[in-house]
């Protein structure tokens, strides 16, 4: 069930650290983390690295590990601490999903929707988290089935890297006996979009829901997100936010050439596939807003939950509701205001 518990006092013997470097208070503040972590005994690994492009012309691009590789190689840390914005967080989580261990974000960005401590509170809230005073805010990941494995076609990665550094990979196989298409080793907390590849072809691509056909869409993109994705890519394309702490699976269309527009709304137990259709042109599947494969005609993939939740280190209740008001700047409406006596939040 989703939801927030007490975490009892883990033995954290190794801290796993994801950092946004082109943020000098980032960069400040894993200091912090590592100057604690050496005081209480505590290991420190940084953990998805990649090298810059290189310069010159015909050296391959720089690659980047996949999650169990990740994993692996930082020595399999008790917590992943993510010192950013939200996207530096979501790269956390990628990771922290593997072992399945809790992730604290420290927020130097500029939403923090996902991420918990201020930089100040660095210190505290490792001490909360190892003594046990802290919560973890469980929160419902997707993953993937598909007919296929997913690829990236030759050539795309150059063209698609937009100076942030090299794509991750498309996401391996999970080893299990699936009988129909093939379980795909990842997750994502905020959503996965199906989106056309070339600006003058559409996205056509038929909608399941369990089995059973819901409509078929000529659109720039269809959103299946989380309920902690609500807020993200599906608020900005119109769709509802939800609580996360609802089970449910949300899809949203982006500029759909039909009538029907509106965002659907299903319990987590109910599979959304995207099936691209034959005339359709080539489509990216993006998962938390990472390029992982390109589907053809014919293709299709099922977004369900995720095996395990994520784990969200609170220092206390998470007021999803207020968090929401502030970070969206909510404003009451001007005559609700004339018509109220002022409201005084205890």
């Amino acid at each position: 069930m989703v939801g927030v518990q007490r975490t009892p006092a883990p033995a954290c013997t190794r801290i796993g650290l994801v950092i946004h470097h082109g943020r000098p208070a980032a960069v400040a503040a894993a200091d912090r983390v590592r100057t604690w972590a050496a005081a209480h005994g505590v290991a420190v690994t940084e953990v998805d690295v990649w090298q810059d492009q290189p310069d010159r012309p015909g050296l391959p691009l720089p690659t980047r590990r996949n999650s169990a590789a990740e994993v692996a190689a930082s020595g399999h840390p008790d917590l992943i601490v993510t010192v950013g914005g939200d996207g530096t967080f979501l790269r956390g989580a990628r990771v922290a999903a593997q072992d399945g261990v809790p992730v604290l974000g420290v927020n130097v960005g500029r939403v923090g929707f996902l991420t918990e401590v201020e930089p100040d509170d660095v210190e505290s809230a490792l001490a909360a988290f190892v003594a046990g005073r802290a919560q973890l805010d469980e929160r419902l990941m997707l993953t993937l089935r598909a007919s296929r494995p997913l690829d990236i076609p030759p050539g795309l990665q150059s063209m698609l890297c937009y100076g942030r550094g090299p794509l991750l990979p498309p996401p391996p196989q999970r080893d299990t006996d699936c009988p129909n298409g093939v379980d795909l080793d990842v997750t994502a907390v905020n959503d996965i979009v199906f989106e056309k590849l070339a600006r003058d072809r559409q996205a056509s691509l038929g909608v399941f829901v369990e089995d059973t056909l819901f409509a078929s869409y000529s659109a720039d993109a269809l959103i299946v997100a989380s309920p902690t994705g609500s807020t993200a890519y599906n608020f900005a394309a119109g769709g509802p936010i939800v609580s996360p702490r609802v089970r449910a699976l949300i899809f949203t269309p982006v500029a759909a050439h039909m009538v029907f527009n509106r965002s659907l709304v299903v319990a987590a137990d109910e599979p959304i596939t995207v099936r691209v259709l034959d005339r359709s042109g080539q489509i990216a599947v993006s998962i938390d807003g990472q390029l992982r494969g390109v589907l053809e005609p014919g293709d299709w993939v099922s977004v369900l939950p995720a095996h395990r939740p994520a784990h969200l280190v609170r220092l206390g209740p998470s007021d999803f509701y207020a968090r929401l008001r502030s970070r969206f700047g909510l404003a009451d409406a001007p005559a609700a205001v004339a018509d109220s006596a002022p409201i005084v939040v205890d």
